[in-house]
């Protein structure tokens, strides 16, 4: 039963009503970011009092002239080395809203703490030197702003002293700048020339641009539309820990967006589970009895026992996230080595982590040249759109639907290596209602491997008609069932006559046959099983969508023997496959097939015999770790 959440006068996270709007300044380094927002303090009435005045006394007692940039440079390091290495947040107030402005990096090392920044933002402040103009690294901040979907850019062209206020350089570099942005499809609301050092153009237009008649960078701050409050959006709170306290156990976490009262029923995803709050606790204990919106940490307990851990997102039933093990992402590629299709990754989603497999790589570009390049891989500091499988179901939002929920961050060997945003959570994979409950088998994965010398996986061999899968794939199972492992033979001819008796060969059809096939044997392969499939599967869509479904359980084999021998084997031995006029001949499948491009492994069996061609398989499972212990060392000696 869905209850309505009652509307409520709820204020922002400052704590006041008036509209916040959350800002990330960035730009090549040493264009000046930090002083314009030393300065903006300085306009707007924002700095503590005494504290330009310490600053200025310190860099007299240092021998050194003061500069702007000294107000945010808290660390000494930073002070010492010149540059500003990590984000900092900084709040002033204009006449009619609180602003946020975040200080993101410049260096292109340090773009990784610029995601995290820019991750943040309601709109931007992109600023440019008059001198150098539009650099590399500033059409990369330009286009990182696209991918982290922000949308407000004001432009800020500093440092106008250094070209004598011209005119005519302004007029240049805005219109370099206007015609990247909005070639990314950002809009510029601004594009306005300042000396930050001296003021011009921060807070006033001074003579010395005279002829310019835009707004001024407090102004432009002042015209950015913040987004649409977080309240107003569904609830979204991912469980940071489950405590034991007294007699409760009280979930934490924070509200990143909606609101929550107690009475109201939620939905814990991705599992699905349904309860009611039956009270949001306080401290001291005190319950908390009015509903509470985004930005609140909070404490709740449940009227029913439940099992939650880090990583689920409670939301009300009628408007919950969707829960996949599939996502469509537009990230930006920070670590040295490109990421490639089929590469493992920790993919970070709020206080959600899971290990994931990239299947596919789409649409790599160049920021700092916006010419598409290979889509084999993304190379540091490019962008690209990725379908990860991940290793256990989450729970997630598109980016246009939660920015909150929408965004996300990739790790490798313990390094932020890339981050972005969602672009769809299903990526092939249907939602499960919440009202249908899995039920997990009574035993656990280390029982089963325990019993079997081997984890889970599916073997999938694909091939023409007649080039040998079944053959393999029979070998393999009598091999690893013989050594006392638990294999299944899944063959495709086998369930077209019955799982899949239903279907036909239309293109639809196919693809329906190769996701039964697909699921089947992920759900054999995560309770243990190698799961041997026989499929010609001839699309390559089709296979990357059974990739997709096993995630990192997938070893894809290409049995690659030549069509004019898979053609010439005795129709009624065993390679009785290529049975020309039942449906569509051997020569149509062999024009429609299209061979892997990144197998795990490819065998030819016109040149490698039966026993060679199963040993193959096996070194791949033992090398990626599926076969350990006895069955290992067995496969090891034959």
């Amino acid at each position: 039963m869905n209850i309505a959440v009652p509307k409520v006068a709820l204020t922002t996270p400052n704590g006041t009503t008036r509209p916040q709007v959350r800002i990330v300044i960035v730009g090549h380094v040493d264009h000046g970011k930090s002083t314009l927002v030393g300065r903006l303090l300085h306009e707007t009435g924002s700095l503590p009092d005494g504290k330009l005045e310490m600053l200025q006394a310190v860099s007299a007692r240092r021998g050194m002239p003061f500069e702007w940039s000294f107000l945010l440079d808290a660390l000494q390091t930073e002070r010492d080395q010149g540059i500003t290495i990590d984000t900092t947040q900084i709040r002033f107030r204009t006449k009619s809203r609180d602003v946020v402005l975040i200080d993101a990096p410049g260096h292109a090392e340090f773009l990784r703490n610029m995601i995290t920044g820019a991750s943040q933002a309601d709109g931007a402040v992109l600023i440019i030197d008059a001198l150098e103009g539009v650099r590399d690294q500033t059409r990369r901040h330009g286009y990182l702003l696209h991918l982290l979907g922000v949308k407000q850019v004001a432009v800020v062209v500093n440092k106008m002293d250094r070209v004598d206020f011209s005119a005519s350089r302004f007029k240049e570099i805005n219109d370099e700048i206007t015609l990247h942005l909005t070639g990314l499809g950002v809009t510029p609301t601004a594009v306005i020339p300042i000396s930050a050092r001296d003021g011009d153009g921060v807070a006033e237009r001074t003579p010395n641009i005279n002829w310019y008649e835009g707004p001024t960078v407090v102004e432009a701050l002042d015209a950015l539309t913040p987004a649409r409050p977080l309240d107003e959006l569904a609830l979204r709170l991912p469980v940071q820990a489950i405590y034991k306290f007294d007699d409760r156990r009280i979930v934490a976490g924070r509200i990143e967006s909606g609101n929550l009262a107690t009475g109201d029923e939620i939905v814990i995803m991705p599992a699905g589970k349904i309860a009611k709050v039956k009270s949001i606790e306080g401290w001291p204990a005190t319950p908390v009895t009015t509903p509470l919106g985004a930005g609140r940490s909070i404490g709740i307990t449940l009227d029913r026992e439940l099992f939650l851990e880090r990583g689920d997102i409670i939301g009300h039933v009628n408007a919950a996230p969707r829960d996949t093990r599939r996502l469509r992402a537009r990230i930006f590629w920070l670590h040295d080595a490109p990421l490639k299709a089929g590469a493992s990754v920790l993919v970070r989603l709020g206080t959600m982590e899971s290990r994931a497999t990239v299947v596919t790589i789409d649409k790599a570009v160049d920021p700092g040249e916006l010419e598409s390049v290979s889509a084999s891989s993304i190379a540091r500091n490019h962008v690209g759109e990725i379908d990860i499988s991940l290793a256990k179901p989450v729970a997630a939002d598109a980016y246009t639907e939660n920015p909150r929920t929408g965004r996300l961050v990739i790790e490798v060997n313990g390094r932020i290596a890339g981050g972005g945003l969602v672009l769809s959570v299903d990526a092939g994979q249907r939602a499960i209602p919440v009202d249908i409950v899995p039920v997990e088998s009574a035993l656990r994965p280390d029982e089963r491997s325990a019993r079997y010398g081997h984890g889970g996986a599916v073997v999938w061999l694909t091939g023409l008609p007649g080039s040998g899968k079944s053959t393999v794939a029979r070998a393999l199972e009598r091999r690893l069932f013989t050594r006392g492992g638990s294999p299944i033979l899944l063959d495709g001819d086998t369930l077209r006559a019955g799982l899949n008796s239903d279907l036909g060969f239309s293109p639809q059809d196919r693809t329906e046959n190769i996701r039964r096939l697909a699921e089947t044997a992920t759900h054999l392969a995560r309770n243990g099983h190698i799961a041997i499939v026989a499929a010609v599967s001839p699309s390559s869509d089709d296979r990357a969508q059974a990739r997709r479904v096993a995630g990192d359980l997938f070893r894809e084999v290409y049995v690659s023997t030549p069509a004019e021998v898979c053609e010439s084997r005795d129709p009624k031995g065993h390679y009785a496959k290529a049975r020309a006029g039942n449906l569509q001949s051997f020569t149509g499948i062999a024009q429609d097939y299209q061979p892997p491009a990144n197998a795990e492994l490819t065998l030819d069996t016109s040149n490698k015999s039966i026993p060679d061609a199963t040993e193959a398989v096996e070194d791949l499972l033992a090398g990626s770790g599926v076969l350990f212990g006895e069955l290992n060392d067995l496969a090891a000696n034959i």
